[in-house]
């Protein structure tokens, strides 16, 4: 009976969550406080009352239409309400009662602190899939915000989840001396590159799009929220010959100069200089730093094997590929599931994209889609397949 309470709250507080995201998923891409004012018709423009923002069940007595001037309501937020319920309970299902992660023995001692992580991570991907797949574009916002989650919990995870579980069964990401010097680079170099980009000294790529060619501004290609993905032929033509994507491509790279030269340079140091070498192993290796470090270079392996993925495939079609949203998007979720598992992600998600492309083809359509929701999928997938993943992995560099 206890069970079946923990799963019916579980399933609620999912709802309730999936309630806030449709906000987010609504108000983000308009520039609008997800705060204020309080849930009101588009229609009508009526406050939605509380016994009518219910969820799942508001929507059902309603019939999906607005109580007082019977504009349909969109079915996405029956649907993602829906969904992040089904997801906070089914994750849970399977952390707590199948037991499908190793180290999370109980839900009160100490699992809650990785679950509570993986869900922030599964509600903002569920938001960014809704808005990708609406008007082609990822707010950073939501990137930054779970990169903050992944960053501050996998530093603060020693305090309540015992350090050699964490470590043994890679429950949160944490760094070796030598990969903590590369993180720390890293982060040294991005500080220099957004110190060139401010000055102006190092130029913004696809700065054109900011606008479109009648010279109207055009809100899905803003600099804050990039497009997560080329957008599609029908805004293409004129305006998109003008673009020299190799060139815009050349401007990323350099960008990312800073960062690749300042992380080579302090693995160097931190390797080669006795000195330093012991001070940094006695620094990097406490479990706080360690936890912070292991996020961090999760964080810069997400980023750049997208980034590395739309620079080659850039270079080598001549046109845009992937999206900047994209990367920031394997950024955040490398910040929570760390650098080994957010690389296997990124090359589990193409099957999900064969699957869609393979079902249009049997069903004789064409409805193009961006890839966030196809990476979305491949990090579920690694994180229910995490354990068998990480023995896998085991047993191919050790046999």
């Amino acid at each position: 009976m206890l069970q079946w309470i923990w799963l019916v709250f579980i399933f609620a507080v999912g709802c309730c969550v999936g309630s806030f995201l449709n906000v987010v998923i609504y108000r983000l891409p308009r520039d609008k406080s997800i705060a204020t004012p309080p849930s009101a018709c588009p229609a009508c423009g009526r406050n939605i009352r509380f016994y009518d923002n219910i969820p799942l069940i508001s929507w059902l007595v309603l019939g999906g239409k607005c109580r007082y001037c019977k504009a349909p309501i969109s079915q996405r937020y029956f649907v993602i309400e829906l969904l992040t319920g089904l997801v906070f309970t089914g994750l849970f299902i399977l952390y707590f009662h199948i037991g499908l992660r190793r180290g999370l023995e109980t839900f009160l001692n100490g699992g809650w602190f990785v679950y509570l992580l993986h869900i922030i991570l599964l509600s903002a991907l569920i938001a960014a899939s809704a808005i990708d797949l609406e008007r082609w574009l990822i707010p950073l916002s939501i990137c930054w915000f779970v990169t903050a989650a992944g960053l501050i919990g996998s530093a603060l995870g020693v305090y309540v989840i015992n350090l050699a579980k964490i470590g043994g069964y890679l429950l949160l990401p944490s760094a070796s001396a030598s990969i903590s010097s590369l993180a720390a680079g890293a982060a040294i170099g991005l500080a220099i590159s957004l110190g060139l980009l401010a000055s102006g000294l190092i130029k913004r790529s696809y700065e054109m799009e900011s606008a479109m060619p009648d010279g109207t501004d055009d809100a899905s290609a803003d600099q804050n929220e990039p497009r997560a993905t080329p957008a599609p032929s029908g805004v293409e033509g004129n305006h998109e010959s003008r673009i020299n994507h190799r060139v815009e491509i050349c401007r990323e790279i350099i960008f990312l100069l800073p960062i690749i030269t300042c992380s080579a340079a302090a693995y160097v140091i931190t390797r080669e200089i006795p000195s330093v070498r012991s001070w940094w192993v006695n620094f990097s290796q406490v479990p706080v730093i360690a936890g912070l470090f292991g996020s961090l270079w999760g964080y810069f392996i997400g980023c750049g094997v997208v980034w590395a993925t739309r620079i080659f495939g850039t270079l080598g079609f001549g046109k845009e590929a992937m999206g900047l949203g994209d990367v920031h998007l394997m950024g955040a979720a490398g910040a929570v599931i760390g650098p080994v598992f957010v690389v296997v992600a990124f090359f589990v998600a193409p099957f999900f994209g064969l699957a869609w492309a393979a079902s249009q083809m049997l069903f004789k359509k064409i409805r193009q889609i961006p890839y966030s929701p196809f990476l979305s999928l491949g990090i579920l997938t690694v994180m229910i397949l995490h354990d068998w993943i990480f023995n896998y992995l085991i047993g191919m560099f050790y046999h």
